[in-house]
């Protein structure tokens, strides 16, 4: 084959956006039994938490009810890219799937956003169903403003690259399940997400004010109430900082395979 022969490498940003439709599309079939179910338990999670735990608790002051729909709509954000997402993904090594998307020629990045998207959707009817289940049980009194989109889109994007770079890095897919089952018990029952960290021990909320689940919900929070997020600017800091950890770790391991 001579040289005028073989097709030049496509790159620049119309390939990019034609691979990231392509395989977005492509997840969204793979995934179409998956996606509902997923969905419903994003709905019945959230609105557990929240009427779950009012039911145990009994009455709530406002403050709490404000910090239990917050932490209810950020654990749904959280756990779809995190916990579930890199237990998918890890099912995908295991088949050699995942050894059949990176053999394509399309860009990385455009299918690690195809599946950050696919988190975002699918998550929304969690976020829906913790507000009106607030709203409806409690009263609540929301302020929802326009910091709410770019920290739900944050929020999802770190998570999603925590957990695909987590899913990646770790040399056995069988691990990934048992670190994305040790994270449920972390995100649920030892991070100030639901509850202030001042609940926390001393030393346990000093180490989340440099992991990100705290930070997550103090932006999620500050997009939806008035006056009770604090330090939100430092959160969206360490958030950051996380994020461009979890992009680098994820890109160096995804570059090391084949």
């Amino acid at each position: 084959m001579t040289a005028a022969t073989i097709p030049a490498r496509r790159s620049g940003v119309d390939h990019w956006l034609d691979a990231f439709g392509n395989l977005t599309r492509w997840q969204v079939t793979r995934l179409r039994r998956l996606l509902p179910i997923t969905m419903v338990v994003q709905v019945l999670s959230t609105t557990g938490i929240v009427i779950g735990m009012g039911l145990l608790y009994g009455d709530l002051p406002p403050e709490r009810v404000l910090y239990l729909t917050t932490g209810a709509v950020t654990i749904s954000l959280i756990t779809v890219g995190i916990v579930m997402g890199p237990q998918i993904l890890s099912q995908e090594r295991i088949s050699g799937s995942a050894e059949y998307m990176a053999a394509l020629p399309v860009p990385r990045s455009a299918a690690t956003m195809g599946w950050m998207v696919l988190n975002l959707v699918t998550v929304l009817p969690g976020i829906v169903s913790a507000l009106l289940a607030a709203t409806l049980r409690y009263d609540v009194e929301l302020a929802v403003s326009w910091p709410i989109v770019p920290a739900v889109v944050l929020v999802v994007f770190g998570a999603t690259m925590v957990g695909v770079a987590y899913a990646y890095a770790i040399p056995n897919p069988r691990t990934v399940n048992a670190v994305a089952q040790l994270l449920i018990f972390v995100v649920f029952g030892f991070s100030p997400i639901a509850y202030p960290a001042e609940q926390l021990p001393d030393w346990l909320a000093s180490a989340h004010r440099w992991l990100p689940f705290e930070s997550m919900a103090v932006v999620i929070r500050d997009g939806l109430t008035d006056g009770l997020a604090t330090e939100v600017g430092r959160a969206y800091a360490v958030l950051a900082i996380w994020t461009a950890a979890a992009v680098a770790l994820a890109s160096w391991s995804l570059g090391r395979r084949p």
